[in-house]
């Protein structure tokens, strides 16, 4: 069955994409741009990198802006869905949602509509759990943004190694945070994957922010 994956760049849905592809021919990539930062639905940082983490698996790539209204986010999100389905014939949609059911309904919501299966591969999955796959599977991530304390400046440019997962274990149990960053604390980047042919470079960057929130800006 052919497939697309909701692309962000980050973790979870690159790990997905990776599980899925062990059951699924996955024919292309659907990536929204959102113009607020704050999207309740769209990963935002660094999204301008899928295309050239687009290259590195070989795989098409669909673009499509949205504002990041809320629910009406969902509006460009099937627009971009039909261009896949009309495309590349896809009949379904592989997700890298983990716990968040505001995204999963709303997006089985839109394939329901489409006619297409909606697949979630690291469904329910243990933070950890999924942390520790990551490393295992050779996924090579860093920190790109943070947005919750304890987090501060030090953590960005990070890597999700066995030392990241046993501070973040501490600081789940101290402070009660997603260990994986599901509640927002942190946003991340795939630089290499199993399915890069390549790494993906990032050069000429810079940190901003204050507090307990900083991301990386590209210059």
């Amino acid at each position: 069955m052919k497939v697309a994956l909701l692309f962000s760049g980050g973790k979870d849905s690159t790990y997905a994409g990776f599980l899925a592809s062990k059951k699924y021919k996955l024919v292309c990539l659907v990536t929204l741009f959102s113009e607020n930062s704050a999207s309740y639905m769209f990963h935002t940082s660094l999204i301008e990198k899928t295309q050239e983490q687009a290259s590195l698996m070989d795989m098409p790539l669909i673009r499509h802006r949205t504002k990041g209204e809320k629910e009406m986010e969902l509006i460009d999100l099937k627009e971009a869905i039909v261009k896949a389905k009309e495309k590349f014939k896809i009949k379904g949609v592989v997700t890298g949602a983990l716990k968040s059911d505001y995204q999963a309904s709303r997006i089985l919501k839109i394939c329901d509509e489409l006619g297409i299966k909606c697949i979630n591969p690291l469904w329910q999955k243990d933070q950890i759990e999924l942390l520790e796959e990551l490393v295992k599977n050779k996924f090579e991530i860093i920190i790109t943004a943070v947005a919750a304390y304890p987090f501060d400046k030090s953590w960005i440019g990070r890597k999700i190694d066995r030392k990241f997962i046993e501070e973040i274990r501490i600081l789940e149990k101290k402070y009660g945070i997603n260990p994986a960053g599901e509640g927002g604390e942190f946003e991340t980047l795939v630089l290499n994957c199993p399915m890069f042919n390549g790494r993906l470079k990032l050069e000429g960057f810079k940190i901003e922010g204050e507090g307990n929130c900083f991301f990386i800006k590209e210059d």
